[in-house]
């Protein structure tokens, strides 16, 4: 038995040596220098009254690509309902990984909790820089088959992922305990062994990190140094209330105006207002674009007016579209996970930096550290179902736009979930109860870490959590067309994970990032055709 160990930990140290000398040949270039960030205010009455090109809803993952993008040629508001992401050390110190999450309050923290009626809690980002400023910060691309079932321009999204990656994406070096959970991975069958790689591809992988080797988090707050700061407004700390319209003249088109906006901290009837510009004589004009996120979003449509008749009547808020795809469809990606540890420990929190995709890209594993309270944490290993099938809808139960909506994801109701989950448990168990982790954490196998063979579908019914990967509730076919524009609306588009009938990749958050600045072209090469053909139409 002790020549048994003896040979196992030769091959998990010379394994270890010859990782750190083959991944020394794939890091990237360091991010690009960075400039200075555009305009940031917390006082309404600076953006009361005034109009811009463009009004983007959400300084979150999409949000802020998007309008460093449009600031290019346009002028730009970005409305966010929470404050700066900078100096906040739970922010950007990977030390404090995952404290924002344990640190929550209902108007102020930067990580806003809800619970699904499902029971399940949840969080969104309440930040500059949405839910890249609380997540574990992975960066993984899209599969090729994302995109084409998108019906992305190929070469474009490309060119979007590069631009964001050569700002705020770094390779990570791994830790000890990271370099166990690659290991666990591989031992239990999650094949091949792919290295560093930001591509989505079956077996076990490093990906990139926001983290860079100094242990500072880049949230997308950062992308908006490439904006165009004459151009640019950042309004912080305020809450959109309702989109605002007007008719012009045709009562079957409705026409976006502006937005309605409060303080985040302040009453809802002290309202304020902002614009967007009509130019003379010009077939093309600009939109709001709500990126929100997946419960913002589907949240704001029906604030304003937009979504079924019947549930709006119950709030006395006035019809403008019935348009019923309105927060339905909301997916989460159901979680099972397992604590490797025996008791809580004081560890230094980590983010995951390795991931195994198994099962021809239905499970996706992960494990960190995470803070229980602000001096214990836990070592979990976890496993999503990559493509559920269950979904759920979002409702209204207030007319407060700062308080959550009312969200079901009606986790594992489809069979084909939860045998899936079943499966993944399975697979699970696998990884948590391999030598590596018992060899790393000096202590022999558990003989049950979760479930006997006959009871891994009651495990899943039981133990059920979220990934943080919700999406839905304005879906691409149903809200909004493929341009990303709300069907009947004028002037309004939707760019955000709201519009994802299915989560992409391991973590969405690089192809949410993508998307903002990837929308961002499309809408300045939209502009710039549409204003070649009326110069054209004006001198024959």
């Amino acid at each position: 038995m002790e020549a048994s160990n003896t040979m196992f930990q030769n091959c998990l140290l010379k394994a270890f040596i010859f990782l750190l000398i083959d991944l020394s040949s794939c890091f990237p270039s360091e991010p690009q220098p960075q400039g200075e960030l555009p305009y940031l205010t917390s006082d309404a009455k600076e953006v009361a009254g005034k109009s811009f090109d463009y009004i983007i809803v959400g300084g979150g993952t999409a949000g802020c690509p998007l309008a460093a993008t449009l600031s290019e040629k346009f002028s730009v508001l970005l409305v966010e309902r929470g404050g700066s992401p900078y100096g906040n050390p739970l922010v950007v110190n990977k030390r404090f990984y995952g404290f924002s999450l344990i640190q929550t309050d209902e108007f102020s923290s930067v990580a806003h909790d809800f619970v699904s009626t499902d029971g399940v809690r949840n969080t969104r980002g309440r930040v500059l820089g949405g839910s890249t400023a609380i997540n574990g910060g992975f960066y993984s691309r899209a599969s090729e088959d994302f995109i084409k079932n998108a019906g992305w321009d190929k070469e474009l999204v490309k060119d979007a992922y590069a631009w964001v990656e050569s700002r705020i994406v770094f390779t990570p070096e791994l830790t000890p305990w990271q370099t166990v959970v690659e290991f666990a991975l591989l031992e239990a069958g999650i094949l091949p062994y792919n290295g560093y790689s930001l591509d989505h591809v079956e077996g076990t992988k490093i990906g990139g990190s926001i983290f860079d080797i100094w242990g500072t988090r880049h949230t997308s707050a950062d992308l908006l140094k490439a904006a165009n700061p004459k151009n640019l407004v950042v309004l912080l700390n305020a809450t959109v209330k309702n989109i605002l319209f007007h008719s012009n003249g045709n009562e079957t088109e409705t026409t976006v105006k502006g937005i309605s906006f409060i303080k985040s901290d302040g009453n809802t009837d002290q309202t304020y207002s902002a614009y967007l510009n009509q130019h003379k004589n010009s077939t093309s004009f600009g939109d709001v674009i709500l990126s929100a996120g997946a419960v913002g979003s589907p949240q704001l449509l029906l604030l304003s007016g937009i979504g079924p008749r019947k549930h709006l009547e119950n709030f006395n808020i006035p019809h403008v579209l019935n348009l019923k795809g309105v927060g339905k469809g909301m997916k989460d990606n159901p979680c099972i996970s397992v604590l490797v540890d025996t008791d809580p420990e004081s560890r230094q929190p980590e983010p995951p930096q390795v991931t195994g995709i198994a099962k021809d890209y239905k499970f996706i594993v992960e494990g960190g550290i995470i803070p229980i309270s602000f001096n214990a944490t836990r070592m979990p290993i976890a496993a999503k179902i990559a493509f559920p099938v269950s979904e759920g809808k979002l409702r209204l139960n207030s007319t407060d736009p700062r308080r959550n909506p009312s969200v079901k994801f009606n986790y594992l109701a489809e069979e084909e979930d939860l045998n899936n989950c079943a499966k993944m448990v399975k697979l699970l168990e696998r990884v948590a109860k391999s030598n590596s982790v018992a060899f790393y954490l000096g202590f022999k196998h558990q003989d049950k870490l979760m479930a006997s063979n006959d009871d891994e579908r009651k495990f899943c019914k039981e133990n059920v959590r979220t990934y943080y990967h919700y999406h839905g509730g304005c879906i691409v076919g149903s809200v909004v067309d493929n341009d990303y524009k709300v069907y009947g609306v004028k002037g309004l588009r939707v760019v955000d994970g709201s519009t994802f009938q299915e989560s992409p990749g391991t973590n969405p958050m690089a192809t949410l990032l993508m998307l903002g600045r990837y929308q961002g072209l499309k809408v300045l090469r939209e502009r710039e055709q549409s204003s070649s053909s009326s110069s054209s139409q004006q001198n024959p």
